[in-house]
């Protein structure tokens, strides 16, 4: 029999872990620096269109995820291990105060004020990719589903991808009112906590994968 309050914990868990990496509210500074010069319209579009994709990407690596570890003869727990390490990367750029160099360099955000783009490539590079589902998030949308032991947990995995992509499209269109209420400083701040949600599950990730390794 499924126990909808554990999903309904494990929905909480996994949401809470995948907004911390996702981290759409520090994407509101580039989105704007993107988006400056469009209508309210357009920049409604590029919302639609990056969390889109961001659900898109991250499902299928959801999906693929074992056949990657197959592919490649990792183990989950030897993935964890790494995952972790470059979890604890970001973290340490987020509690800095800057979005993480994993994510998205200085260079690719500056680029797209000097060149004419189309509203999908600015949805899709760099506003989804990488910058909200970059590595760290794709890291661990395929070990949460490798985690997963049961048909309803996997849904759940997908879920939470879906609730983040739904959560992203709120932010990107809130976001001058975002920035408004919260200030470069408040943004800032708000990163730092998630850097710090952030390095506690890289370390438990790290601490995860040894043990599984070494049958601890």
């Amino acid at each position: 029999m499924i126990d909808l309050l554990e999903l309904f914990k494990y929905l909480l868990i996994l949401y809470g872990g995948l907004f911390a990496i996702t981290n759409p509210v520090g994407a509101v500074p580039v989105f704007l620096s993107v988006t400056h010069d469009l209508s309210l319209r357009e920049r409604r579009e590029i919302a639609t269109k990056t969390a889109l994709t961001v659900v898109i990407t991250l499902v299928v690596f959801a999906l693929i995820g074992q056949w990657i570890f197959r592919f490649f003869g990792s183990s989950v727990d030897a993935f964890a291990i790494a995952g972790g390490i470059l979890l604890f990367r970001m973290a340490m750029d987020m509690l800095s105060g800057r979005l993480s160099s994993v994510k998205i360099s200085r260079e690719e955000t500056e680029e797209f004020d000097d060149e004419v783009v189309t509203l999908e490539e600015v949805a899709i590079i760099p506003l989804a990719i990488p910058l909200i589902s970059g590595p760290g998030a794709i890291t661990t949308v395929m070990l949460y589903m490798a985690k997963a032991g049961s048909v309803a947990e996997r849904a759940v995995v997908l879920l939470t991808i879906v609730l983040i992509g739904v959560t992203v499209w709120l932010v990107l269109c809130s976001a001058n009112v975002i920035k408004a209420r919260l200030g470069r400083v408040g943004i800032k701040v708000m990163t730092r906590m998630m850097g710090l949600i952030l390095t506690s599950m890289a370390v438990q990730m790290i601490i995860n994968g040894i043990k599984g390794a070494f049958g601890l």
